[in-house]
């Protein structure tokens, strides 16, 4: 997996990044927004760095570069508000190189040396006569598809072209079925390339929007760091934080999906077309959502001309919105992925990214897939369930057997000693399984802090039992009135000679009933700061004084509440140093935060693909209704969002990169969209969706109830919220 451009690409970047923070700033960008939306100095100079020739091949005097190498551009571009249709002129560029031939060679060198400028124009004008172009008020000349040919259009000049526009770009309505026109090709060749220039576009515009997003949230973060209201920086504040937490977030996923869908259609993915659609519509709802929220930040002052933000606002409506209502892009994806349209898709060139998780991945997903088919029964598999209840003592031992049960531990310790990237392909297959890991999960975890906190003691007579796959452990973090503040723990730890004695309660210690031990926090300093006199121990849940009742929830799945009265515990199973819990702890919270749900989400929305074949609604298949492949196609885009979310989060920790936030964000994103989509499938498929009949509908109906506490056990969104605020964002810690 690699998530970093080539260092050509990063070069090119810092370059490009150099010459527009020198070229292109905000100064600039308004002197220009003055003088009709177009700065030819800009202009000038990104063909002097031979911006324009990026896509066009090197037999026409240009680079030759892939796709990749112009989302390097845009994205520069994106962030400083290029003044000018770059997007538009860099594939309008690679159509005229590739179908005008020694007849446009002049033109095209003039286009190349920024001397001329050259546009696209999105519909047929055999349709549309008069129809929006971007930079059309300053285009010497327009590529555009015409009946069955792709035409070279001169417009007509003259007053009129630089009429007064939103965010004051050089759009214009031009008038092309008049205009001078020579015809560059006729037939399906032509049109080929005209249409894989539309879809090149649209990815070029969905990464504009993404960086112009991002820097709109980096302002907007900076702003309330520095503004003080009621004594406090107004980013201290959750209202204010936690919008933004949520829109960096959705900005990444944007992001790192437009750049997968490039990698997928490198590899010819059936999916690839309709993934094209799916980053322009994300990518310019966000930017929406996200200037209105960096605005919003700078309360009044966000109004103000004066302040750089309402220029961010205008762009990122003006540059998605020449094409059309972006609502036609969710319908266009809907189409592409349930009714069989299909998409031309540009030549990509090299692409160097990868989202693979590799061959070791795929080889010990084989293996577990073969181990799921020797070892489920029927019975068993009826028996499955993604919460505790699903628990099996006899598959959870063979598993250890197998050394399939923590594979990730070193080999010492029972373990493979295998890469996240594998274990990531392994979770994947308990997921089409629908075989829990919980149990797995939270021993996982017990067992990884036993091997660093530790005694000799208590590795013997524990580590060696969850090693062999005998005994399994819960969590004992919340308690009745501390909710996800575990550091309010009140249980208590006092000395009893050479032991401990523990009293108290603990809330959600799901799997205390089936399991043998419980990671129990406690605090043995009642004097010290809450964060401070805590301390860890591993507990034997057979030991006297403890008392476990069932919390039933309507997830379908029981959890409990568990009651400590004197209960004894050695001094060797105690983690970490008495009072210190914290640290204990701080490893601990680091492995439950992050993750996501991407792999309940998937089953869910294939669950909802296959209800909506099989219902009717007024005569036809519900899947043919142009709403429903709307519901569907951006359910299954909130799919790659967390999927590419929680592989950027991996892939970072593999890199060994600074903590930023990105397993919460993926944590944070999956859980939310679970959420949200599981109401709106349920709602498109009802009545049927209420049933709890075996198949789809007892799926969605599940899922329902199964993504409600998502977005509450490990780490409620709030908290997950306040780290991305205070990690990616820089704000000060978040209160209420």
């Amino acid at each position: 997996m690699n998530f970093a451009l080539s260092d050509d690409q990063r070069m090119m970047r810092e370059t490009f990044a150099r010459f527009l923070d020198e070229q292109s700033s905000v100064a600039q960008v308004r002197d220009a927004a003055q003088s009709g939306g177009f700065d030819p100095t800009l202009w000038q100079g990104l063909a002097e760095l031979g911006a324009f020739g990026l896509r066009v091949p090197e037999e026409a005097c240009g680079l030759g570069l892939g796709l990749m190498d112009a989302v390097v551009l845009m994205e520069e571009a994106g962030r400083r508000l290029a003044s000018g249709p770059l997007a538009e002129t860099l594939v309008a560029t690679r159509v005229l190189a590739l179908l005008g031939g020694d007849a446009h060679s002049a033109l095209l060198e003039q286009v190349l040396a920024g001397d001329k400028v050259l546009s696209l124009a999105f519909h047929d004008v055999a349709q549309e006569p008069l129809q929006w172009v971007a930079g059309g008020a300053v285009a010497d000349a327009v590529i555009a598809r015409d009946g069955d040919q792709v035409v070279l259009l001169t417009p007509a000049g003259g007053a009129g072209r630089d009429e007064a526009n939103l965010a004051s770009t050089p759009i214009a309505e031009l008038r092309l079925d008049g205009a001078q026109r020579v015809v560059l090709a006729a037939g399906t060749a032509g049109l080929d390339i005209y249409a894989q220039a539309i879809e090149e576009w649209k990815i070029l515009v969905a990464v504009a929007l993404a960086s112009l997003s991002r820097e709109a949230i980096r302002q907007a973060s900076e702003y309330a760091c520095e503004r003080i209201a009621f004594g406090q920086p107004i980013g201290t504040y959750q209202g204010i934080a936690h919008p933004l937490a949520d829109l960096i977030t959705d900005v990444d996923g944007g992001k790192y999906f437009a750049w997968k869908t490039i990698h997928d259609i490198d590899k010819n993915l059936p999916d690839a077309g309709a993934q094209i659609s799916l980053a322009l519509w994300w990518n310019a709802d966000t930017a929406t959502r996200a200037v209105s929220q960096a605005l919003h930040t700078f309360g009044g002052y966000g109004l103000s001309t004066e302040y750089d933000v309402h220029l961010y606002n205008l762009r990122a409506k003006a540059w998605p919105l020449v094409w059309g209502d972006p609502a036609l892009l969710l319908e266009e994806a809907g189409r592409r992925l349930y009714g069989g349209e299909q998409a031309k898709l540009p030549e990509v060139g090299e692409v160097s990214i990868d989202f693979d998780l590799g061959d070791d991945a795929r080889d010990m997903a084989g293996e577990l897939k073969d181990f799921f088919a020797r070892n489920l029964t029927p019975e068993l598999r009826a028996k499955a369930h993604y919460s505790f209840d699903g628990f099996d003592a006899g598959i959870h031992k063979k598993l250890a057997e197998a050394n399939l049960l923590f594979p990730a531990w070193p080999k010492e310790y029972g373990g493979r000693e295998a890469p996240p990237y594998a274990v990531s392909a392994l979770r994947k297959v308990f997921e089409e399984h629908t075989w829990s890991t919980h149990a797995m999960s939270t021993t996982m975890m017990v067992g990884t802090m036993i091997q660093k906190f530790g005694s000799d003691e208590l590795k013997k007579e524990v580590l060696a039992k969850i090693i062999s796959g005998d005994v399994i452990c819960s969590l004992g973090y919340s308690e009745p009135g501390c909710g996800s503040d575990v550091f309010a723990a009140q249980t208590r730890a006092t000395r009893d000679g050479d032991d401990w004695r523990i009293d108290g309660s603990k809330m959600f210690t799901s799997g205390a009933n089936i399991a043998q031990y419980v990671l129990m926090l406690t605090r043995t300093n009642p004097e010290l700061a809450k964060h401070k006199g805590l301390t860890l121990f591993v507990v034997p849940l057979d030991a006297e004084g403890i008392e476990v009742q069932p919390v039933y929830t309507f997830q379908d799945e029981r959890t409990n509440i568990t009651y400590y009265d004197g209960v004894k515990v050695k001094d060797s199973y105690r983690l970490g140093e008495v009072d210190a819990g914290v640290k204990v702890m701080a490893a601990a919270l680091e492995m439950e935060h992050g993750g996501g749900f991407a792999k309940s989400q998937r089953a869910m929305v294939n669950s909802a693909v296959q209800f909506c074949r099989e219902l009717k609604r007024d005569g036809r298949p519900l899947i043919e209704s142009a709403d429903a492949r709307r519901r569907l196609a951006r359910s299954e885009l909130h799919v790659h969002l967390s999927e590419v979310i929680e592989n950027r989060a991996l892939w970072s920790a593999v890199q060994k990169m600074p903590n930023m936030g990105y397993g919460p964000m993926a944590k944070l994103f999956s859980s939310e969209k679970f959420l949200s989509d599981s109401r709106d499938l349920l709602d498109l498929t009802a009545p049927h969706s209420l049933s709890k009949r075996k198949g789809p509908a007892d799926a969605l109906n599940l899922a329902y109830r199964h993504a409600q506490g998502t977005t509450i056990y490990g780490g409620t969104s709030e908290v997950h919220r306040s780290q991305i605020a205070e990690r990616t964002l820089g704000l000060p810690r978040t209160r209420g």
